[in-house]
């Protein structure tokens, strides 16, 4: 009998859509990722063909303000892209213009049914061509202020990695191009082509957050003397809970006035930013120590250790365990059992009651 002719594997065309700030590191790891993908899919259709997927390189010119095709992986048919994906692309974070040819031509080819996808700067691309507005957006999470102060019309999520609407597709962190590319293998090639390919490149599947590996940066150039103050003072206090009362006395103010200003200087309110501080330390303690959990969480103060779990997988994305497996480092600690490598381990904080502006912060 003669065997049964193989049906073509239909094309994907997948663009990555640059300009002259785009990270090179990341139109190269789309490349790859895209290109072993092809190969894992091709495998599972042997003999269909033309390779699965057709990757294509589109270049904004920033003289004559043209997009055009500077890359195609199978040249020789006309172009039909299903998703263009803008890289990580820093220079695109210190633009300001409301518009630019990039994002106009990217308008353009979603009105046609292109899906868009943006890493890190790249989502800034992506945002100046409105299709974000109203949606949930993420990016870099050093970038999420700068972000939601530009795109005040967009909802900003930089705690997850990848938010997907179905036609447009945000990733956030300068290596999310790896979730990003890997979520659109999925959804274009099948999950067992992304799993082929997250497995050849040791990459997690989709489902990583940016919470898992952002550490805490409180807003400091806010301007507010006194509540500056008590953000340093706290620093020092991270290993046990203080009273609004002790903050209000150290920075000689009200408690009520406390309250107000330290909101609007910081986007917290004490309570959530000591919070914040405490999980801060536990990750040291975590990554750097032998401790137990049940040590770390009386370390931070914590007397109930069930809270302190909660409170971590709330902040963190991680339980202190799955957190402490995935980020600890394997290094001999000599300092103290709570010290990290090379550095001193830290006195246990002074009393939190203090006399008005009394003493500095204990180191």
């Amino acid at each position: 009998m003669a065997e049964s002719a193989i049906a073509p594997l239909a094309q994907l065309e997948i663009g990555l859509a640059c300009d002259a700030g785009s990270s090179p590191a990341g139109i190269h790891g789309l490349g790859d990722l895209f290109r072993y993908a092809s190969e894992f899919a091709a495998r599972q259709r042997p003999g269909a063909g033309a390779a699965p997927v057709r990757l294509t390189h589109w270049l904004a010119d920033d003289a004559d303000g043209e997009v055009r095709c500077i890359h195609d992986s199978c040249p020789g048919t006309p172009h039909a892209p299903a998703v263009l994906v803008i890289p990580g692309n820093e220079r695109a974070t210190r633009q300001t213009k409301a518009d630019d040819p990039l994002a106009s031509w990217l308008r353009r080819q979603h009105a046609q049914g292109v899906v868009l996808a943006a890493v890190c700067g790249g989502v800034f691309i992506l945002a100046r061509t409105g299709l974000l507005a109203g949606r949930q957006a993420t990016t870099h999470w050093a970038f999420s202020e700068q972000f939601a102060h530009q795109f005040p019309d967009v909802l900003t999520e930089s705690d997850r990695m990848v938010i997907d609407y179905g036609d447009v597709v945000t990733a956030g962190g300068v290596l999310a191009w790896a979730d990003l590319g890997l979520r659109l293998v999925e959804r274009f090639l099948g999950p067992a082509v992304m799993m082929a390919t997250a497995r050849y490149m040791l990459v997690d599947p989709p489902g990583r957050e940016q919470r898992f590996y952002s550490d805490f940066h409180p807003r400091t150039a806010h301007g507010d003397g006194a509540v500056l103050k008590a953000q340093l003072w706290l620093a020092s206090q991270r290993e046990q809970a203080v009273s609004v009362a002790d903050i209000a006395r150290y920075a000689c103010l009200e408690p009520r006035t406390l309250l107000r200003r330290f909101l609007r200087a910081t986007g917290m309110r004490p309570s959530e930013y000591q919070q914040n501080l405490r999980i801060s330390r536990a990750r040291e303690l975590l990554e750097f120590s032998r401790r137990s959990i049940s040590e770390i969480a009386s370390a931070v103060g914590y007397d109930d250790v069930g809270g302190f779990r909660r409170v971590f997988q709330r902040t963190t994305g991680l339980s202190p365990s799955d957190y402490r497996r995935r980020f600890r480092l394997n290094v001999e600690v000599s300092r103290g059992p709570d010290a990290p490598s090379g550095r001193p381990a830290r006195a246990r904080p002074r009393s939190a009651a203090v006399p008005c502006g009394g003493g500095h912060p204990a180191a």
